[in-house]
Protein backbone atom coordinates (compact mmCIF):
# COMPACT_ATOMS: atom_id res chain seq x y z
CA UNK A 1 0.00 0.00 0.00
CA UNK A 2 2.44 2.81 1.27
CA UNK A 3 4.94 1.80 -1.57
CA UNK A 4 5.46 5.29 -3.53
CA UNK A 5 8.34 7.53 -2.32
CA UNK A 6 6.21 10.23 -2.09
CA UNK A 7 4.03 8.58 0.50
CA UNK A 8 6.94 7.33 2.64
CA UNK A 9 8.08 10.75 3.07
CA UNK A 10 4.71 11.99 4.06
CA UNK A 11 4.01 9.35 5.97
CA UNK A 12 7.33 9.84 8.37
CA UNK A 13 6.49 13.10 9.03
CA UNK A 14 2.67 11.90 9.65
CA UNK A 15 4.19 9.56 12.16
CA UNK A 16 6.60 11.62 13.46
CA UNK A 17 3.78 14.89 14.01
CA UNK A 18 1.38 11.74 15.61
CA UNK A 19 4.39 10.68 18.18
CA UNK A 20 4.53 14.03 19.20
CA UNK A 21 0.62 14.19 20.01
CA UNK A 22 -0.80 15.42 16.44
CA UNK A 23 -4.34 13.81 16.89
CA UNK A 24 -4.73 14.59 13.03
CA UNK A 25 -1.53 12.96 11.77
CA UNK A 26 -2.80 9.73 13.48
CA UNK A 27 -6.05 9.98 12.18
CA UNK A 28 -4.74 10.56 8.74
CA UNK A 29 -2.47 7.13 9.53
CA UNK A 30 -5.25 5.37 10.41
CA UNK A 31 -7.51 6.30 7.34
CA UNK A 32 -4.02 5.17 5.30
CA UNK A 33 -4.35 1.93 6.70
CA UNK A 34 -7.77 1.11 8.24
CA UNK A 35 -9.17 -1.09 4.76
CA UNK A 36 -5.83 -3.05 4.81
CA UNK A 37 -6.15 -3.53 8.61
CA UNK A 38 -9.62 -4.99 7.95
CA UNK A 39 -9.08 -7.18 4.97
CA UNK A 40 -6.52 -8.46 6.54
CA UNK A 41 -7.69 -9.54 10.05
CA UNK A 42 -10.99 -10.65 8.15
CA UNK A 43 -9.14 -12.86 5.81
CA UNK A 44 -7.06 -14.66 8.69
CA UNK A 45 -9.90 -14.64 10.98
CA UNK A 46 -12.92 -15.16 8.63
CA UNK A 47 -15.10 -13.57 11.49
CA UNK A 48 -16.73 -9.84 10.96
CA UNK A 49 -16.82 -9.42 14.98
CA UNK A 50 -13.12 -10.93 16.07
CA UNK A 51 -11.75 -8.75 12.50
CA UNK A 52 -13.29 -5.46 14.39
CA UNK A 53 -12.29 -6.29 17.96
CA UNK A 54 -8.95 -6.86 16.01
CA UNK A 55 -9.18 -3.81 13.60
CA UNK A 56 -9.85 -1.62 17.02
CA UNK A 57 -7.53 -3.06 19.11
CA UNK A 58 -4.42 -2.52 16.90
CA UNK A 59 -5.32 0.93 16.50
CA UNK A 60 -5.60 1.39 19.81
CA UNK A 61 -2.47 -0.76 20.77
CA UNK A 62 -0.49 1.48 17.81
CA UNK A 63 -1.91 4.87 18.90
CA UNK A 64 -0.57 3.81 22.46
CA UNK A 65 3.04 2.89 21.72
CA UNK A 66 3.29 5.01 18.21
CA UNK A 67 6.37 6.35 20.37
CA UNK A 68 8.54 3.47 20.89
CA UNK A 69 8.37 3.42 16.91
CA UNK A 70 12.07 3.92 15.78
CA UNK A 71 11.43 3.51 12.02
CA UNK A 72 13.89 0.59 11.59
CA UNK A 73 10.68 -1.18 9.73
CA UNK A 74 8.52 0.30 7.68
CA UNK A 75 5.14 1.18 9.52
CA UNK A 76 3.62 -1.21 7.71
CA UNK A 77 5.73 -3.94 8.55
CA UNK A 78 5.02 -2.94 12.28
CA UNK A 79 1.31 -2.51 12.07
CA UNK A 80 0.87 -5.74 10.29
CA UNK A 81 2.82 -7.41 12.82
CA UNK A 82 0.66 -5.91 15.43
CA UNK A 83 -2.65 -6.84 13.55
CA UNK A 84 -0.99 -10.27 12.74
CA UNK A 85 -0.34 -10.99 16.68
CA UNK A 86 -3.29 -9.89 17.83
CA UNK A 87 -4.90 -12.22 14.83
CA UNK A 88 -2.68 -15.27 16.47
CA UNK A 89 -4.06 -14.73 19.86
CA UNK A 90 -7.78 -14.86 18.82
CA UNK A 91 -7.08 -17.58 17.03
CA UNK A 92 -4.94 -19.54 20.11
CA UNK A 93 -8.42 -18.50 21.71
CA UNK A 94 -11.27 -19.87 19.43
CA UNK A 95 -9.02 -23.20 19.33
CA UNK A 96 -9.41 -23.37 22.91
CA UNK A 97 -12.59 -22.60 22.74
CA UNK A 98 -13.24 -25.24 19.95
CA UNK A 99 -15.53 -22.25 17.93
CA UNK A 100 -14.93 -22.24 14.56
CA UNK A 101 -15.20 -19.48 11.36
CA UNK A 102 -18.49 -17.61 11.17
CA UNK A 103 -21.10 -20.32 11.88
CA UNK A 104 -24.94 -19.48 13.02
CA UNK A 105 -27.78 -21.92 13.47
CA UNK A 106 -31.17 -21.46 11.49
CA UNK A 107 -34.59 -21.97 12.73
CA UNK A 108 -34.20 -25.47 12.44
CA UNK A 109 -31.45 -25.41 14.08
CA UNK A 110 -28.72 -26.09 11.71
CA UNK A 111 -25.64 -24.27 11.04
CA UNK A 112 -24.52 -22.60 8.43
CA UNK A 113 -21.44 -19.97 7.34
CA UNK A 114 -22.65 -16.24 7.16
CA UNK A 115 -19.45 -15.88 4.81
CA UNK A 116 -22.23 -17.94 2.23
CA UNK A 117 -25.09 -15.59 3.35
CA UNK A 118 -23.39 -13.05 1.25
CA UNK A 119 -25.24 -12.39 -2.06
CA UNK A 120 -23.25 -12.35 -5.38
CA UNK A 121 -23.99 -8.81 -6.62
CA UNK A 122 -21.88 -9.45 -10.32
CA UNK A 123 -23.79 -8.80 -13.52
CA UNK A 124 -24.52 -12.60 -14.69
CA UNK A 125 -23.75 -14.51 -12.46
CA UNK A 126 -25.83 -17.51 -12.20
CA UNK A 127 -26.59 -19.95 -9.32
CA UNK A 128 -25.34 -22.84 -10.64
CA UNK A 129 -21.96 -20.75 -10.45
CA UNK A 130 -22.51 -18.85 -7.35
CA UNK A 131 -22.82 -22.34 -5.80
CA UNK A 132 -20.21 -23.86 -6.97
CA UNK A 133 -17.88 -20.97 -5.95
CA UNK A 134 -19.55 -21.21 -2.79
CA UNK A 135 -18.74 -24.55 -2.27
CA UNK A 136 -14.78 -24.13 -3.74
CA UNK A 137 -14.84 -21.54 -0.81
CA UNK A 138 -16.33 -23.48 1.85
CA UNK A 139 -13.68 -26.69 1.08
CA UNK A 140 -10.74 -23.78 0.68
CA UNK A 141 -12.06 -22.59 4.39
CA UNK A 142 -12.04 -26.07 5.67
CA UNK A 143 -8.61 -26.81 4.27
CA UNK A 144 -7.52 -23.27 5.46
CA UNK A 145 -8.61 -24.12 9.59
CA UNK A 146 -6.71 -27.05 9.84
CA UNK A 147 -3.41 -25.39 9.61
CA UNK A 148 -1.67 -24.02 12.62
CA UNK A 149 -2.34 -20.64 13.19
CA UNK A 150 0.96 -19.66 12.39
CA UNK A 151 0.53 -21.38 9.04
CA UNK A 152 -2.59 -19.70 8.01
CA UNK A 153 -0.75 -16.90 8.75
CA UNK A 154 2.00 -17.18 6.60
CA UNK A 155 0.05 -18.44 3.73
CA UNK A 156 -2.35 -15.40 4.35
CA UNK A 157 -0.08 -12.91 4.76
CA UNK A 158 1.94 -14.38 1.16
CA UNK A 159 -0.81 -15.18 -1.22
CA UNK A 160 -3.90 -12.78 -0.16
CA UNK A 161 -1.65 -9.82 0.65
CA UNK A 162 1.02 -10.11 -1.69
CA UNK A 163 3.54 -10.07 1.05
CA UNK A 164 7.32 -11.13 0.37
CA UNK A 165 8.47 -13.66 2.94
CA UNK A 166 11.37 -11.48 4.13
CA UNK A 167 8.08 -9.55 5.14
CA UNK A 168 5.94 -11.84 6.26
CA UNK A 169 9.40 -13.02 8.48
CA UNK A 170 9.54 -9.57 9.78
CA UNK A 171 6.09 -9.56 10.63
CA UNK A 172 6.09 -12.75 12.77
CA UNK A 173 9.27 -12.36 14.24
CA UNK A 174 11.25 -14.79 12.01
CA UNK A 175 13.48 -15.67 9.62
CA UNK A 176 12.97 -15.27 6.26
CA UNK A 177 14.09 -19.53 6.36
CA UNK A 178 11.44 -20.33 8.44
CA UNK A 179 8.99 -18.09 7.12
CA UNK A 180 9.71 -19.86 3.76
CA UNK A 181 9.03 -23.71 5.26
CA UNK A 182 6.43 -22.66 7.29
CA UNK A 183 5.15 -21.88 4.21
CA UNK A 184 6.09 -25.20 2.40
CA UNK A 185 4.14 -27.34 5.02
CA UNK A 186 0.87 -24.90 4.50
CA UNK A 187 0.88 -25.94 1.05
CA UNK A 188 1.74 -29.60 1.43
CA UNK A 189 -1.26 -29.55 4.02
CA UNK A 190 -3.37 -27.46 1.58
CA UNK A 191 -2.75 -29.36 -1.47
CA UNK A 192 -3.80 -32.46 0.60
CA UNK A 193 -7.05 -31.13 2.19
CA UNK A 194 -7.93 -30.45 -1.76
CA UNK A 195 -6.07 -33.50 -3.84
CA UNK A 196 -9.80 -34.96 -4.29
CA UNK A 197 -10.52 -31.59 -6.14
CA UNK A 198 -9.83 -32.04 -9.95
Amino acid sequence: MAQNTGFQTDEKALIRAAQEGDQDAFGQLVRAYDQSVLRLAMNLLRSPEDAQDVYQEAFLRVYRNLNSFRFDCSFHTWLYRIVTNLCLDHLRKRNVRKEDAPVAKDSSGGEYDLLDQVPDARAGANPERDLMRRQLGARISGALEKLTPRERMVFELKHYHGLKLRTVGEILHTTEETAKNTLFRATQKLRGALSDMR
